[in-house]
């Protein structure tokens, strides 16, 4: 899709963009389903270009209409352990005061399941009146930002991923509901894959670093010298320069690309109830900068969620 065909659809000037290498916020667009094609195909070009784009003042969209435009931008899927709303296909519901709602930790969305999702769709449903930012990374950017050795050392190596990890050392300062939702529903599931910590990103060949909280070992690695190297690239992705925060209003939407990004939501704004509803659109399987795909080694079903069930 050329610039051209682009501004046709969404104008150069309602597209601010909010550092140089991730961020942009556009005006002038009321999302829903019935988009023209031409626009969705801008949102998804501008979308790979800066990665996370912002649309202010869309407090008309509701559970159904989000889905709606989500879908139009792909195949919808709820998350693997959590499930979906009652009465939607997809839409997960971050709520602060229920366990499971505070996301503070930096983050690749499910990337303990092979295909993991390629976008998200979040909407700012209830908003504290200070703090819950949310902070975004630009993986790609991190990636092209290493010295030449490390990135040679990046393209060779392989992390498992699993959503089954040491809940209380990361957050230590977790809610007895967070504990219990961890352990008992996202966890009622428990994901191992493998994934080469270099992708190559399907639609722009860009080289981005597939980490987060969700990397638990490297392969080949001891824990303790596979920690140093998820910090140390942990430390790249996460730099300043390559990051933009969003402070939330009520009817904002963000829209990121899972492929290229990391997030984190700063639990910072104490008692006060903050709700956002993301719908996913499904992804593909990462490929290795050497063709390999990524695979699921373990998925199992816990005893007590099995009889549950």
């Amino acid at each position: 899709m050329t610039q051209s065909t682009i501004d046709a659809a969404i104008p150069q000037k309602d597209v601010v963009r909010l550092t140089s290498r991730i961020g942009a916020v556009i005006g002038n667009v009321r999302l829903s389903g019935d988009l023209p094609g031409q626009t969705i195909d801008a949102i998804n070009q501008l979308l790979l270009r800066h990665k996370v784009i912002f649309f202010r003042g869309q407090n008309h969209l509701d559970d159904a209409a989000q889905e709606r435009f989500a879908q139009r931008l792909g195949n919808l899927v709820p998350h693997p352990t959590v499930g979906a709303i009652k009465g939607t296909s997809s839409i997960l519901e971050l709520d602060s005061g229920r366990g499971g709602g505070r996301a503070d930790q930096w983050h690749t969305d499910v990337t303990f399941v092979d295909a993991y999702p390629k976008f998200s769709v979040l909407r700012g449903v209830v908003i504290p009146e200070f703090g819950g930012d949310t902070i975004w990374s630009n993986t790609a950017a991190a990636y092209e930002s290493l010295p030449p050795a490390l990135r040679r050392l990046a393209d060779e190596l392989w992390a498992v991923h699993s959503n089954a990890y040491d809940y209380a050392a990361v957050r230590s300062q977790a809610t007895e509901a967070d504990r219990k939702h961890f352990e008992e529903v996202f966890t009622g599931t428990v994901y191992e894959t493998e994934h080469p910590v270099v992708r190559v990103h399907p639609e722009t060949a860009e080289r981005t670093l597939l980490l987060g909280n969700f990397a638990q070992r490297f392969l080949g690695y001891s824990k303790s010298d596979g920690q140093k190297l998820h910090d140390l690239f942990q430390s790249h992705i996460t730099a300043p320069e390559n990051t933009v925060r969003w402070r939330w209003q009520e009817g904002d939407v963000a829209i990121w690309d899972n492929r290229a990004t990391q997030h984190y939501a700063v639990n910072d704004y104490g008692d006060q109830r903050r709700v956002v509803r993301r719908a996913t659109v499904d992804g593909d399987v990462p490929v290795s900068v050497d063709g390999r795909r990524s695979i699921t080694r373990v998925k199992t079903v816990k005893p007590a969620t099995a009889k549950a069930a």
